[in-house]
């Protein structure tokens, strides 16, 4: 603690600073050194060390608690998870008059929230970011790569294990929080109506555009994403393959297929796989943008679930409309085409579930 004599531990809620900042695996008591451990007096909310310094509990849901103490030091957890950041520091930064520097250390997941943001921003500010990596010897063995492989290279692998500050980009027509709305969302075991939408690419080769394949179903008036299959640096009969596949996996009633790249003949690959399929051909009239925008709104009010986490497909449709975004939204694309077909031009249904 050096010089520090007058400390504030902020949390989340009191039980967050008792449970993890001062009596967690690694908190206060359990990495302080024996000759210099602090004793916690649980009734006061303080720590008394030896050397006379203290350091009182608070919650970040009780910003007004902060007034009248004064402080020389303050130690925040999990800032980005505090109710209203910006008005605990609003009373924070008055009671920091001790000492000749008084200081705040804020540790956190860095979410972009409007006062994590403000951080960034802040030229006083010393910002320091390490991965979860750094930490693995003091995790089990294994978790760092079942967190891999569950996040593979999405947005939340670059948040959650290597500390960067992912913020949804100005324009986009997704944001985290409706994609993350979408995969809380309960899921159904029967469907009224289940399809494959296909975006397919204009040009094979490894370097060719995806073929976008959105498996999703629907049940009354909301609709869920059940699979993303998208492959690239397929020949056409390989996809078409792997739609065949799907159909018959899903049971699905219906393949619906952009024709605007080649027309019939987009049915005749899909049907020379799967000859029994209903093939749908629609042709877009429309910019993508302006497909997407119905899509996005039914993500905002609720009506779109997914039944998994789709990394690929979610950090396209997350970053889809910013200024920066220069490829092809192929998976996004098709599932414009899945929920449209489903919610906003409904069809007629018949059941099916899911085991």
């Amino acid at each position: 603690m050096g010089q520090a004599q007058s400390i504030a531990l902020i949390g989340p809620t009191f039980q967050d600073v008792r449970d993890i900042m001062v009596e967690g695996q690694s908190g206060i008591i359990n990495i302080a050194k024996k000759d210099f451990k602090p004793k916690f007096e649980p009734s006061n909310r303080r720590l008394i060390w030896p050397n006379g310094a203290k350091a009182l509990l608070f919650s970040a849901e009780v910003p007004d608690s902060l007034r009248g103490p004064q402080f020389d030091l303050a130690w925040g957890d999990e800032f980005a998870a505090w109710p209203d950041g910006d008005e605990v520091m609003d009373v924070l930064l008055p009671a920091l008059r001790l000492g000749e520097n008084p200081q705040i250390m804020l540790t956190t997941t860095p979410k972009p929230v409007p006062w994590v943001k403000k951080l960034f921003e802040n030229k006083n500010c010393v910002i320091t970011q390490s991965s979860t990596h750094e930490n693995a010897a003091n995790l089990s063995d294994g978790i760092i790569e079942e967190m891999e492989n569950r996040w593979q290279n999405s947005i939340w692998a670059r948040q959650e294990l290597l500390g960067e500050m992912i913020d949804d980009p100005k324009g986009a027509l997704w944001s985290r929080i409706d994609i993350k709305n979408a995969r809380a969302k309960p899921a159904p075991t029967v469907f009224d109506k289940i399809i494959i939408a296909v975006d397919p690419p204009a040009t094979s080769g490894k370097n060719a555009d995806a073929c976008g394949i959105i498996v999703a179903g629907s049940l009354g008036n909301e609709a869920f994403i059940l699979a993303d299959l998208t492959t690239q640096g397929q020949t056409p009969n390989e996809w078409a393959k792997v739609i065949a596949n799907a159909y018959d996996e899903f049971e699905a009633n219906l393949i619906l297929a952009e024709a605007n790249q080649g027309g019939e003949m987009v049915r005749t690959i899909i049907s020379l796989s799967s000859p029994q399929a209903m093939v749908h051909l629609v042709h877009a009239k429309a910019a993508k943008r302006t497909r997407a925008e119905p899509v996005a709104l039914l993500y905002s009010r609720g009506f779109i679930g997914h039944l998994a986490h789709f990394p690929a497909l979610e950090d396209e449709m997350c970053r889809f409309g910013a200024p920066d975004f220069n490829h092809s939204p192929d998976r996004m694309d098709a599932l414009v085409w899945a929920i449209s077909h489903l919610l906003l031009n409904q069809g007629a249904p018949r059941a099916r579930t899911i085991n």
